[in-house]
């Protein structure tokens, strides 16, 4: 079994001391190869879906059969997840984030409006 640390939130390294012993380690499986992945309860639920997709991914270019070896798939969906990646923030796609971010400042603006509404009454 590979031990890898997961980036963005699963690292240990990332984490206050005080949290470290907090975090559990978790196993997934991208293409039918387990490992150890540190993660927080928290963040269990977005790593296993980023798991999920991952494998699919790498599934979808194993089929196709012009890539060969577990490495050079990991490399290539790697490759294709950083396009889809950039290709969000670079606006020829969607961007979540900034939706999200947008709709946080809209809430703030009607709780805003009704908080002086309520006050009318």
């Amino acid at each position: 079994m590979a031990q890898s640390r997961a980036s963005k939130g699963c690292s240990i390294d990332s984490l206050p001391a005080e949290r470290v012993a907090e975090v559990k380690t978790v196993e997934v499986n991208l293409l039918g190869r387990t490992y150890r992945v540190a993660c927080g309860d928290e963040e269990r639920e977005g790593l296993m879906q980023a798991v999920a997709y991952l494998d699919a991914k790498m599934n979808e270019i194993r089929k196709a059969g012009k890539v060969m070896g577990a490495e050079r798939i990991a490399v290539m969906a790697a490759l294709n997840v950083a396009h889809e990646l950039l290709s969000v923030r670079l606006g020829s796609g969607f961007d979540l984030g900034q939706a999200k971010r947008r709709l946080s400042a809209i809430e703030s603006q009607l709780d805003a409006a009704i908080a002086k509404q309520e006050k009318l009454f």
